[in-house]
């Protein structure tokens, strides 16, 4: 009996014959794997592993540096879990909330009862440094799913114990542990603590911040942008769900379990609408006043702009004024006269994907008083279409144009910014996993993206997620440097909304073959919504604005 087997590294086209039980992190030796930053994690049969990972049948390896958005994550969640370490270490006692991302690094607080003093944040710095030179292995461990709970509760972690717990497809549940201390991360870590040279931990607006690598070039930190109006937003939002006592994914599974799921999402929805409410309050202001008579409505990828436009012009007539509404969407060159990125391919997050030129002149001849023929973009044909839909501004009309470039200073130069109504509009995702998971806010567009795709637009899963690393890029250079320039800022967020998304998202997430690249992300996400139990769309009223990608909207799109 052999006791080799036969690996295929993709990284360098070679096949060997390896040592059976070789962890990823030998085979990189091996294979003489090179890569210009640190290597964190590695896809086997296209499946994200760690590097921890030991090999027992013929596989196909390709490894990754943190430049790749799974690599750094791997790192990122080793970071935390190294600060929650040196925290529990400094100060037993204490508990770390990391609460979301902003700024480019992740927000999080100390909680100990009393404050933590400047002194007591350098020690914690000075303790991650020896955990990280002391090279501790991060391990995980999986046992059966009630073992699993036991264990935190005896450690006082139940957040961690209630996610667990709650959590339908469990049957084994994996925890980590640094030396003495367990944790809970529903991604792979980083082999050991020494991989982790580069962060930082700074004091930020009450709470601190940690700073990881720029993932364009790792060997660089991320700068630090002060983002009040989104840190604003953010605690808003959690103080509304600590009321709510909510903060978790656990207590929502909780919540669902125990019949009370009708009154969170009417609470839900009810805070959404009188946020609603005051920006159509605030627009009124500003039109009586100032004469403004142009909204403008921006924010990333699948934030739920159009429906926060329909929603907004509901109450704008409310208030007697006559809303009319623009989509940016509408206004795409045809596919083929798309501008290209730096890569070759098509970029349609770009300015120049619209027809400026056209939109221009239509923005133009409705503010003086002109009709228009509103174009129609067909995404399936990639053809832009006129059926007929043509609009005027009258006495007390308002103008709303919604779409990701509406508060790029170049769509409106020619208008003075007192005559403007700027609002921003995101999915600002503020409950957690645990206390110790935040969701990202990108996932959560990008589950609502994938359905609505799909849905509406015929594209798959595979399609939606190879494009959107591109739509973060795109994001990047185009929507988020103007954020802070807006008058109000929306999270669209709900509460509830992963335990209805989950089961639109799963059986499109499930077509997508184990051969395609794309099957890694698709089986993270998976296991990610495997977290939230169901909840059925009756739940939902037909003006939610989740249903503008599950369907059953009572909005005309």
């Amino acid at each position: 009996m052999t006791d080799t087997i036969k690996v295929h590294c993709l990284n360098t086209d070679e096949y060997k014959e390896v040592k059976i039980g070789s962890s990823l992190k030998e085979l990189i030796d091996i294979f003489g794997v090179k890569k210009p930053f640190l290597i964190g994690n590695a896809k086997v049969n296209n499946k994200t592993e760690s590097l921890s990972y030991k090999v027992y049948r013929p596989i196909r390896v390709e490894y990754f540096d943190i430049s790749d958005q799974s690599a750094m994550r791997t790192y990122v969640r080793s970071l935390c879990f190294l600060l929650a370490k040196a925290v529990d270490d400094i100060m037993p006692k204490s508990q770390v909330y990391f609460e979301h991302a902003i700024s480019k690094g992740y927000y999080f607080y100390i909680k100990n009862g009393h404050s933590v003093t400047k002194d007591d944040l350098q020690n914690i710095k000075a303790r991650m440094r020896e955990i990280v030179d002391a090279d501790i292995p991060f391990l995980q461990i999986e046992e059966e799913k009630d073992e699993v709970v036991k264990l935190f509760h005896q450690n006082n972690m139940e957040d961690k114990a209630l996610l667990i717990e709650t959590s339908d497809d469990l049957l084994y549940a994996r925890y980590s542990k640094l030396d003495n201390y367990i944790d809970y991360y529903y991604g792979c870590l980083l082999p050991s603590t020494g991989y982790i040279k580069l962060y930082d931990v700074v004091e930020y607006n009450g709470g601190y911040l940690l700073i990881i690598p720029n993932r364009q070039n790792p060997v660089e930190l991320e700068p630090v942008i002060m983002q009040p109006m989104l840190l604003q937003v953010y605690r808003e939002h959690l103080e509304f769900l600590n009321i709510s006592n909510l903060k978790n994914a656990g207590d929502l599974n909780r919540a669902i379990r125990n019949n009370k799921i009708s009154e969170i999402v009417q609470v839900s929805e009810a805070y959404q609408a009188n946020e609603i409410s005051d920006i159509a309050k605030d627009i009124t202001h500003r039109y009586k006043n100032n004469g403004a008579r142009l909204v403008l409505i921006s924010g990333p990828s699948s934030s739920g702009k159009t429906t926060f436009r329909k929603r907004l012009e509901v109450q704008l007539f409310v208030n007697r004024l006559k809303p009319i509404g623009l989509s940016l969407d509408d206004y795409f060159v045809n596919r083929e006269d798309s501008p290209t990125d730096e890569n070759g391919e098509k970029d349609y997050e770009s300015l120049y994907a619209i027809d400026l030129d056209l939109f221009k002149d239509h923005l133009n001849k409705l503010l003086n008083g002109e009709e228009i023929d509103v174009p129609s973009y067909n995404f399936v044909t990639g053809k832009r279409e006129y059926k007929g839909n043509k609009i005027k501004m009258h006495d007390r009309s308002v103008l709303i144009v919604e779409g990701i470039h509406a508060l790029n200073p170049e769509l409106t130069e020619n208008i003075a910014r007192n005559r403007k109504f700027m609002a921003y509009i995101s999915a600002l995702t503020s409950i957690s996993l645990d206390n110790h998971n935040w969701i990202p806010a990108s996932d959560n567009r990008l589950l609502r993206r994938m359905v609505r795709d799909y849905k509406y637009r015929g594209y798959s899963a595979e399609e939606t997620i190879s494009r959107w690393d591109s739509v973060r890029r795109g994001e990047d250079k185009w929507i988020f440097p103007y954020q802070e320039n807006a008058d109000v800022m929306l999270s669209s967020a709900m509460i509830y909304e992963l335990a209805a998304i989950r089961r639109h998202a799963e059986p499109i997430l499930r077509r997508v073959p184990r051969t395609a690249p794309e099957y890694s992300e698709a089986h993270r996400l998976l296991k990610f919504l495997g977290y939230f139990n169901y909840l059925t769309d009756k739940e939902l009223p037909p003006t939610s604005l989740l249903r503008e990608f599950l369907g059953g909207s009572s909005f005309r799109y």
